[in-house]
Formats: C-alpha cells, structure tokens, sequence
C-alpha cells in the first residue's frame, strides 16, 4: 500500500467511524508503522486541511466536525483527486502551455499549479524538480498579440469577431468580419481558422497580425468539419488551400535517416530507392512554404515533379546565388 493509498485508506476509516479510532487501529489497516501512521496524519492536515483531531479520553482520532456526524457536514477529500504520475502529467501539460506560451492563461491557471503543487508535495516531493526538467526551445516564434484571449472566447462561444487585420504580403490593413472555427497552433506561432463574411469563403490568420478584435453579438456561421479540414489541411502547410498537385522531393542517403522518421503530411506517400535515397510525396495548393522547407536541406533534396515547382525552387536557388556572387 502506497502514501496515496493509505491516505485514501485513512479517510474512510475516519469517516465511517462512529467513535475515535486508536492508533493501534489505524496502523494494523493501513498496514504501517507508528511513525508512519502519525506522518500521514500530519500531511493530511498539512496540505489537504483534514481536520483531524486527537481525543486523548478516548485514545483516538476522528474528524473535527462541527454539529454531530448524523447531522453535521462531513470532511472529504479533494473533489479532483490524482496519483502521483496523473499529477506529474498533469504538471507537464501546465508546463509545456506555459513554456509555448508564456504569459498566456497563467492568472486562470495559477490556482490549479498551487494545488497540484501541494497534492505532489504530499505524494512525492518538490514539484520544482519536475519543472526543471522540462525545456521547450523555440525557434521563429512571433508575439502572441493582444487578442488571444478575446478570440478563443468567440470561438469557444461561437459569436462573430469584428478584426482590423495586417495582411504582411500586401502590408494593408483591412476590417473584417469574421466567424471563428478554431484556433491553430502551428510552428509555434498561433492562427485562427475562420469564415471571412467579406470573401465568402474560409480564411486563415495570424493571431499576431490582428491589431484590433472586437467580439460581436451576432452568432457565428459554422463550417462542417469536412468542409474546413477539406480547404486548411488537406494541402500541405498552414496557408494550404485545395490540394492542386502533389510534390516528390527525392532526399539523398545521408538525410534520408532523419527524413524518412518525420510526418510532413497526413497523406504523404513515402518509398526507399534502391541507391538508399528516399522519396517523400506531399499533396500541395500553394506552394510558398513547400519550397521554403525544400531550401532548408540544401543539396541533400532535389524535386522530381512536378516540373513547375521545380523550376521554382531553380529560380530561388539562383536568386540566392547571385546575392553571394
């Protein structure tokens, strides 16, 4: 029987006893020493403020209650109730949202961290070793803005949002209308899936770029599941689109090691050639952050097809070139 056990062992002995229960008691159920039986007594009026209490006439322990059990309130344990590795997980997932996001919901969550904090102070230790051993390296990643949360509270509420946007290819603001579908986080930026009431069709924006978001009262227009998994995912990269053509990117032996691990996209077609190069097959509409994750493996990538995108990325490569020339 572990702490958590005896400790949920304990409580229902203590609550279910008619009278104080002696040590003597306690420690042939909990199946524990004295000492033990008294630590886990402490801990318990410690971090879950049992009130437990000792009747030294009676020689035993039971739960401080005001008003007689048969008509008083009765002490009980935390309504959410984890074991150690739940709760460490738990803390994992409070860590990794504040290390992706710093800042973001930490006056929201700061409540839940304080009382995972004592449940695993009780369980186990310091909650602080855990936190140290987790580290999230970002790279690329832009401010957050100041909407985020005015946002996902429209698209959580299914309500309209009224946003100035900055369109940094054309460097325009426009005011839009729009209906939030979901929020998107994607190579640690944040984006939002919404339907644009100005273009009649889905669009994608970047949560940073917003400069202004007010959150309407009219109710949003929902796009079915199909539809928006059809116009934002079914393309390879963030701005995807209608798949229009599909890409075979051909990595040399040497990369083809980390390549051949990684899941570009869901419906990637994937094969090894025989001189130990392998293939990788990607559906693609707009293809601006394709050939920009093609640039990024140098000489260990060549594109096979189609001849179109493979001019394109010729074109950069010389672009490139006469910038160094």
């Amino acid at each position: 029987m572990d702490r958590f056990d005896r400790i949920y062992a304990l409580h229902q002995i203590l609550r279910s006893a008619r009278q104080p229960v002696s040590r003597q008691r306690l420690e042939d159920e909990l199946e524990c020493s004295r000492a033990t039986v008294k630590r886990i007594i402490e801990s318990m009026r410690l971090y879950l403020n049992a009130p437990i209490a000792y009747d030294a006439q009676r020689n035993g322990y039971h739960y401080d209650i005001q008003g007689k059990a048969d008509h008083g309130p009765m002490y009980e344990l935390p309504g959410v109730w984890f074991n150690a590795s739940e709760l460490q997980a738990l803390l994992t997932v409070q860590q990794l949202l504040q290390q992706v996001q710093p800042g973001l919901f930490e006056q929201q969550m700061a409540p839940l961290r304080e009382r995972i904090d004592q449940l695993l102070n009780l369980q186990q230790g310091d909650s602080e070793s855990l936190v140290q051993r987790i580290r999230i390296v970002h790279a690329a990643a832009r401010p957050l803005g100041d909407f985020f949360q005015a946002i996902a509270g429209a698209t959580a509420q299914r309500k309209r949002l009224q946003i100035d946007y900055h369109a940094r290819s054309t460097d325009h603001i426009s005011q839009r209308q729009v209906s939030p579908q979901r929020l998107v986080f994607y190579r640690d930026n944040w984006y939002l899936d919404a339907w644009c009431h100005a273009r009649k069709a889905l669009r994608i924006f970047a949560l940073d770029a917003v400069q202004h978001a007010k959150v309407l009262t009219e109710p949003a227009l929902d796009v079915s599941v199909a539809e928006l998994e059809a116009h934002v995912a079914s393309a390879y990269g963030i701005f995807s689109g209608a798949v229009k053509e599909k890409a075979v990117l051909r990595f040399s032996p040497e990369r083809a090691r980390w390549v051949a691990r990684e899941k570009w996209h869901p419906q990637q077609e994937t094969r090894w050639l025989d001189d130990g190069s392998f293939e990788l097959i990607l559906p693609y509409g707009n293809p601006t952050e394709l050939i920009m994750d093609i640039l990024r493996f140098g000489p260990d990538v060549e594109v096979m097809a189609p001849a179109a995108l493979r001019e394109q990325v010729i074109a950069r490569l010389r672009s490139s070139l006469e910038r160094y020339a």
